[in-house]
This record gives C-alpha cells, structure tokens and sequence, in this order.
C-alpha cells in the first residue's frame, strides 16, 4: 500500500465533474488499484475514490501528476491528482491479505438460500455457490426467470460497503461480453435504509431474508406480538 501525504487539487470527470481545491491531503493507493483521496476531516469516508480496475498513470519524480482511469460502459471515469507539494511518499508491503470470513448467521444464510434461490426473486435458480472472481468470490450466481445472469451478495446486516463490495463484483463480471447485462441482489437479515438507497440508485435489488423462514421454522409474515 502506498500513502502519500501531499498538498494537491483533485479534478474528477465522469458521470459529474468535481474539483477539490488545492489542499493537503492523504493518498491512499492499493495494490489491487484501489484509489483514495482522505483529508483530515470527515469521518471515514474518502473525499473522492475509485474502485478497482483502474489504471494508474504518473508523471514526474517525485510525482507532479498522477491520472487515475476506469472504464464505466461507454464512458470514462478519470481522477487527476496535481501535486503542488510532497510531504511523505511511502510504500508498506501488507503481505497477503486473508479474505474476510463470514460469521455463523451469513454463512447459514447463504447455504439456506443457496437451496431456496426463489427466496432472492421469482424464478431464480442457482448457478453456483461462491462464484469465483479475481476480486473474491460472489456468494450465489443465479439466473432467473428469462435466464438472465445475477449475482446475489449475502449479509447478516447490510450496510453501504455491502452495496459497494457487490457494485465492485457486478462492474467486473459485466466485463465479460456474454455476462454484461447481469444484474445484483443484496439480500440481507437487515438491510440499512443508506444501504437501500445507494443500491436503488445503482440498479440493486434489495431483498430482506429471514433464517427461521428459510429453514421452515416459522411461516412468513409472522411476529412475536399478534393481535
């Protein structure tokens, strides 16, 4: 992982143009071509970004420039970094990343839906469980009722990253020409109503699962509390 704390302006083109003024700010560049621009302020939450596949072009030593673009359909994302000053430009080498495990409740989900694919949307039949990718493994492949291609991501409670981690597994399986239409499936015990919205605006379904209905435990639609 590379950090570079620099003084910069950030011009981003794509689906809107953004510019973040010249100020000083953390770079953050992962081996697997993730960017993130940080300042001091704001919480978590990068002030720009982009997801891997990216390309990373730099000019200068130390760099002056360095473009960063994605392919989006028909278009081009692009994040330009024009570095007035650097501070700090240092390399860590993480080793090799263990990929994040499941707890209980996920992992018994996925295998309960993994039987009941119809739970995910009408007419869904599975492909395979844990298709593989080169960005990790996708929980379910399915197709559904016309044969088209979905990728259902599983949580026990779904936050944003969960919308972003399957947006990251759909822009990479749509680079195969035969899969370019498939379309995402969040399906989750809880999902976060912030979670819900940014998958409604990226073309996500949301569907809310329940474990003991899957298993036949309890029927639908029922609760604790009866009138």
């Amino acid at each position: 992982m590379r950090l570079i704390v620099a003084r910069c302006e950030v011009l981003y083109t794509g689906r809107l143009d953004t510019v973040l003024p010249e100020a000083l700010r953390l770079l953050m560049i992962k081996s697997d071509g993730s960017v993130m621009v940080h300042a001091d302020t704001g919480g978590y939450k990068p002030q720009n970004w982009m997801t891997p596949p990216t390309v990373i072009e730099e000019e200068g030593e130390p760099p002056e420039l360095i473009v960063v673009r994605k392919r989006a359909g028909k278009t081009e994302d692009r994040i330009e970094i024009r570095i007035a000053e650097v501070l700090s430009d240092v390399t860590h080498d993480m080793g090799e990343a263990a990929e994040l495990e499941k707890d209980g409740v996920e992992a018994h989900l996925q295998e309960a839906l993994a039987d009941a694919p119809h739970f995910c949307g009408e007419g869904f039949r599975l492909v395979r469980r844990e298709w593989p990718t080169d960005i990790g493994p996708v929980d379910l492949m399915c197709r559904d009722g016309e044969d088209g291609w979905v990728a259902v991501e599983i949580k026990r409670v779904a936050t944003i990253d969960a919308v972003e981690q399957l947006t990251r597994y759909l822009e990479y399986i749509r680079r195969d020409p035969a899969m370019e239409s498939c379309r995402g499936v969040l399906a989750a015990q809880e999902i976060k109503p912030q979670a819900r919205t940014l998958a409604g605006d990226r073309g996500i379904d949301c569907v809310t699962v329940d474990l003991a209905v899957l298993r036949g435990e309890r029927e639908p639609e029922m609760t604790l509390f009866e009138a």
